[in-house]
């Protein structure tokens, strides 16, 4: 039997890259959307090879300090996930999360030598996101919820859903308080809106994606890269299956397709890549990922009301589909286009050096999985002579990292040198540029520019303590 657990983050960067998680909050649910047993939440302690960025730790309000104090460390974590949290056939959901808390996860994952994507498909589990689902519940069918309005633009933040709809949301940007908030959420629309509901939910399986997408009708798509005037919906036309990913490229039939005929295909990808608000035009194609829970449905979805909100017009979808389909030199051109894009992405990515950033240089095999599971159930201070016997070498390269960040009592001398050359090289030997000089600098604008209330100067003040504190020894003498 399925349940579901909600989940939110907070975290010390907006960036998965170079952000840890700071908080973690979740709590389990029947599928009726009833909570079952206690709510989790946990203050993941930082380690001293992690700058915060100031802007984050204002949002959220939770010092690096009372991370250490009343933390623990990742790999005591990530046992009680794996061991608590993705149990079987659990349902992970949570708001923005296939784009932001995912990642955070997968990365933490990978950190501690957990495969970065098994926690979210083996064993019958999968993830939702109820964003976009919210997003189109807002576009198609309303009735049930209010909806606020921000200088005159619709939006879907949390916290506005929240007091907008007399949730529990006591603290916004607390992990746990949004967790409650979502919960709450997620059963007004269960109970107003169940078709809708249970359909997107059953449609977070890539399999029933990629069914509609390749089907080859137009179909309802809702993404937030859309126009916020068209309440993010709009009606799109497959052109072609992805060739070398599990996407489908689609083109918004808002739009006519007669102005791109003449172009060529590197004015195509030049246009495929600009973004909203530039002074060139947007290519109206996208890449939609059939692995990222995406809000779609079939056209029979729309009735009179939900047309007239979205401010569609059937007569210029039909012309616009019938012009696209008679096209076959554009979609022959965006397919190139495609090609040209990824080729000039592949040639802009640098290689990484540190080893905490190829999570995607490749999966773990059966053979790796083994070493993987060696490594989390060593004694800490046997992990150096592990390694030595390790046939991986990114996993080899991972080892000292880990050890220091989860063990640092069971460092060597010569180890915490290392650890300190490390250290000093990623946190301020790029000068200006360095991690610590940035997040200071940061922190001074932040006082010239911004009127402070007590909170956030204490907020503020123990940043710069804690910036100060986990300088490298040979900085701080």
């Amino acid at each position: 039997m399925s349940s579901f657990y909600f989940y939110d983050l907070e975290t010390s960067s907006g960036s998965p890259k170079n952000g840890r998680i700071m908080q973690f909050a979740g709590q389990r649910t029947d599928e009726k959307l009833q909570p079952i047993g206690d709510a989790d939440n946990i203050l993941i302690k930082l380690s001293d090879d992690v700058v915060p960025e100031p802007d984050a730790i204002l949002v959220h309000g939770i010092t690096p300090q009372k991370t250490l104090s009343d933390g623990i460390t990742e790999v005591e974590f990530l046992k009680y996930f794996h061991e608590r949290v993705a149990m079987p056939d659990t349902i992970f959901i949570g708001y923005n999360n296939i784009r932001f808390d995912d990642e955070f996860t997968r990365r933490i994952c990978y950190r501690n030598f957990y495969d970065p994507y098994q926690w979210h498909w083996k064993d019958g589990r999968s993830r939702w996101d109820l964003l976009d689902a919210i997003r189109m519940m807002r576009a198609l069918r309303p009735d049930g919820l209010n909806w606020p309005i921000v200088d005159d633009k619709p939006t879907v933040r949390l916290e506005l859903m929240a007091k907008e709809n007399g949730l529990s949301h006591e603290n916004a940007h607390d992990a746990l308080s949004d967790v409650i908030a979502l919960i709450e959420l997620a059963q007004k629309y269960h109970k107003y809106q169940p078709k809708l509901f249970e359909y997107l939910l059953n449609m977070r399986d890539k399999r029933s994606v990629a069914n509609l997408v390749e089907k080859g009708d137009p179909f309802v798509y809702t993404s937030g890269r859309y126009n916020s005037e068209n309440e993010k919906t709009t009606v799109v036309q497959t052109l072609f299956k992805h060739p070398r990913r599990e996407s489908g490229i689609v083109y918004d039939l808002r739009e006519d397709p007669s102005k791109w005929v003449t172009k060529t295909p590197e004015e195509l990808a030049k246009h495929w890549q600009a973004r909203f608000n530039e002074d060139i035009e947007k290519l109206p194609v996208k890449t939609l990922q059939y692995n990222r829970c995406p809000a779609i449905a079939p056209t029979s979805v729309l009735d009179k009301e939900s047309k007239k909100r979205i401010k569609l017009e059937v007569n210029v979808i039909n012309k616009n589909q019938k012009l696209l389909l008679e096209s076959s030199e554009l979609i022959e051109n965006i397919k190139l286009a495609l090609d040209i894009l990824e080729k000039e992405q592949q040639t802009r990515l640098p290689v990484s050096e540190s080893v905490d950033e190829q999570i995607y240089d490749g999966f773990w095999q059966p053979a790796d999985h083994k070493e993987l599971t060696q490594v989390r159930k060593s004694d800490p201070s046997k992990l150096s002579e592990l390694a030595t016997t390790l046939k991986n070498k990114r996993i080899r390269e991972m080892i000292p990292l880990y050890k220091a960040r989860n063990f640092p009592k069971n460092l060597t001398v010569e180890e915490k040198k290392w650890w300190e050359d490390h250290r000093y090289k990623l946190l301020v030997a790029s000068g200006e540029a360095s991690p610590i000089n940035k997040a200071l600098k940061r922190i001074r604008d932040i006082d010239k520019t911004r009127k402070l209330n007590k909170n956030e100067n204490y907020l503020i003040e123990e940043l710069r303590l804690y910036l100060e504190s986990i300088l490298p020894e040979s900085l701080s003498d």
